[in-house]
């Protein structure tokens, strides 16, 4: 199975010189252009065994969860779906390009420190080209599973079922990542260069119709030998949020209604699995309960829980396919060193190791303050809001203490002022941290982007093995490095009920129901306070925030409830309501219009508030502004100009944008011309 995949790694590289510059901008290089013999693999011969089939189907399961995974020392592509969402901001102020002021940063001609380069604090420009990558992989099983020959016919529709599955998920990020955007739906043979963009509305619909073959063909997860290969679980998931984004909401509903009442799921609620007591339980012992449970990497994939339906593995027992998952690198505050200071003067977090060069044992160390083992070498390369970390867990008034998704006593949730002074200098020490003097009131903390947050400890916790193991010389754990789990939730049940509590919203806002489906989250995380009454698409979306949190994909969620609140007309939080035609055509940083994506980032974040002050070495007068434009992303420049025959549509708001441009209405009519030549 190895050699087959490896043939066709080799294979898709042919493949990927047909879609031309368009798709795979910047993905040629010298190395790349050379002679290499391997690459000449025919696809017919390749693609026509099942084997070829299932190991196509393998590279399209193990491409899917790099989008949660490390691309970069310093990046985690998701981050990019947050920062454009009201849960976080990019965070490595050190860096000149770091993506704050969004509306002068982010154009079509954005140069490459700020698109393409993934050290750089966002991962849009790979979004672009990995997705499309995405799509060729599955456009390969669709295009030769019928060309197989002895397959069954439920055999070869599970195939392609899957490869549907693949093909929509990836769909559906580009439709709300960047709006109207070229439909390639089947391997492109010879270069193309005369795309025309396909409306959103139409590829949802393709999609959609895909997504019912899916749930028809593809089998239960307890009728599979594998898992991590999609699933019928998986296929209504997607179903569902398809539905609710054309407008069919009762038959959303009936979608989650089977995977809630007929499939077998089940919420998770009590401990069960592996117990993990975190880095270092000295310094942060945890109090086991189903909330960490649930979330941690060893237990996600076992068949002990009831309650995932499709999870992606990562492990490093496999390394040809294992990811690195540095979330403990990314995610948690840069705290060691000297921008966070005692009241006397002295620096407040030292890494103190266990033992000096040599081996010899450090007389400094304390395991009680060991907070590189416990929490990792953070940089912060994003940061949460403040909205995410205290707001959103106000509810009916009051702060939930409960809530074991919000809670430091638990060890789930880390504070800053969880932290200790740890360095034996100061007159403070063994006394928690402070953002300010309690004597005079001055900022103890020079950089608050950067190094003063909470932290979802429960979520981002992993074992990190190489560091672990390197007790001399590690400078912290960083998350999961080889040899360690990082499997990952693509789907759960608990999202099951929320997509039915927004369905019913849909249908008619005032269902006493969707409250409990919202509550049955809540009693599970032993929430005190309950939902009473009606409820609104900001209970929900806020619901979505608490239990979904680096699991959904918050910006391309927030702007498909967008394009429902527009088509339902029903009202937000606020009682905005929202018109189809231009929702998503208006322009400026004023805190009234645009969409409900705009809305939520206005309300809940630190864009469009002017400069913060801070003292950092890269970005020292950080502005954060989001435009009601950038709801939709720019297509990249390069691509507009590459397409040379045929012009393809940009965004509403950025230089390039013609209304008049000719797009595709109907995706049947884009796979027509797909179809009928490739010049």
């Amino acid at each position: 199975m190895q050699q087959i995949t490896q043939k066709l790694n080799h294979v898709y590289k042919a493949l990927a010189l047909c879609l031309g510059s368009i798709l795979f901008l910047g993905s040629c290089s010298k190395e790349f252009l050379k002679p290499d013999p391997l690459s000449f693999y025919d696809p017919e011969a390749t693609f026509r065994t099942e084997a070829g089939l299932v190991s196509a189907i393998a590279i399209s399961d193990r491409h899917l969860k790099t989008y949660w995974a490390t691309d970069h020392n310093e990046m985690l592509t998701l981050g990019t779906e947050y920062i454009f969402s009201d849960l976080m901001v990019a965070a490595a102020t050190d860096r000149r390009s770091m993506l704050c002021d969004v509306t002068n940063m982010l154009t079509p001609t954005s140069d490459q420190s700020t698109l393409q380069n993934l050290d750089r604090t966002n991962s849009m420009w790979y979004l672009w080209q990995e997705t499309y990558k995405g799509i060729m992989y599955a456009n390969t099983v669709i295009t030769y599973a019928d060309k197989v020959e002895g397959l069954s016919e439920a055999t070869r529709n599970t195939y392609k079922g899957q490869a549907y599955f693949h093909r929509a998920f990836r769909y559906m990020a580009l439709v709300f990542q960047y709006g109207d955007v070229p439909l390639v739906a089947r391997i492109v043979d010879v270069p193309k260069q005369n795309y025309r963009s396909t409306k959103r509305d139409a590829i949802l619909q393709m999609i959609t119709k895909d997504m019912e073959f899916a749930v028809q063909w593809v089998p239960e997860q307890k009728d599979m030998p594998l898992l991590g290969r999609v699933n019928k679980g998986a296929c209504r998931m997607l179903l569902t949020k398809c539905y609710l984004a054309i407008g069919e909401y009762a038959k959303a509903k009936e979608q989650t209604d089977i995977l809630i009442n007929q499939s077998g799921y089940a919420l998770m609620m009590d401990n069960f699995g592996t117990f993990n007591d975190g880095g270092e339980p000295l310094t942060w012992p945890i109090t086991r309960n189903v909330i960490w449970d649930l979330h941690r990497a060893e237990n996600k994939l076992i068949g002990a829980n009831k309650e995932v339906i499709m999870g992606m593995p990562n492990r490093g027992s496999d390394a040809e396919s294992f990811q690195q998952m540095l979330t403990m690198r990314i995610l948690y505050p840069f705290v060691f060193d000297n921008r966070i200071q005692t009241k006397d003067g002295k620096q407040a977090l030292l890494n103190i190791r266990r033992q000096n060069n040599g081996g010899v044992p450090n007389a400094d160390y304390n395991s009680r303050y060991d907070y590189m083992r416990a929490f990792g070498r953070g940089i912060a390369t994003f940061r949460p809001t403040y909205f995410s970390t205290h707001t959103l867990w106000n509810v009916n008034g009051v702060m939930d203490a409960g809530d074991l998704r919000h809670n430091s006593a638990s060890g789930n949730w880390v504070r800053m002022e969880d932290y200790k002074v740890n360095n034996k200098a100061s007159t403070e020490f063994g006394k928690s941290i402070t953002l300010r003097n309690p004597d005079n009131g001055a900022l103890l903390c020079s950089d608050t982007i950067r190094r003063w947050f909470d932290v979802p400890h429960y979520k981002f916790f992993l074992d990190d093995p190489v560091n672990e193991a390197n007790i001399v010389g590690s400078d912290g754990l960083r998350g999961a490095t080889n040899g360690g789990i990082a499997d990952w939730y693509l789907y759960r049940l608990a999202e099951a009920y929320l997509l039915r509590a927004e369905a019913k919203f849909y249908l008619n806002p005032g269902d006493a129901t969707i409250a409990e489906d919202l509550n049955v989250i809540r009693r599970r995380a032993k929430c005190t306070q309950l939902y009473q009454g009606a409820v609104t698409i900001g209970d929900i979306m806020n619901e979505r925030a608490r239990e979904l949190y680096w699991e959904e994909w918050r910006n391309v969620e927030l702007k498909r409830v967008s394009l429902c609140l527009a088509r339902s007309g029903k009202p937000d939080e606020w009682g905005n309501t929202y018109k189809l035609d231009d929702f998503d055509k208006q322009s400026g940083t004023g805190s009234s219009g645009g969409s409900y994506w705009y809305q939520r980032i206005v309300h809940y974040s630190i864009y469009n508030k002017g400069p913060i002050q801070i003292n950092a070495t890269g970005n020292s007068n950080p502005n954060y502004t989001m435009d009601k434009k950038n709801m939709y992303w720019p297509i990249p420049f390069k691509a507009i100009t590459s397409n040379n025959k045929a012009p393809l549509a940009q965004n509403f708001g950025y230089d390039g944008y013609d209304a008049n441009t000719p797009k595709w209405d109907t995706w049947e009519d884009a796979v027509a011309d797909e179809n009928s030549t490739g010049e």
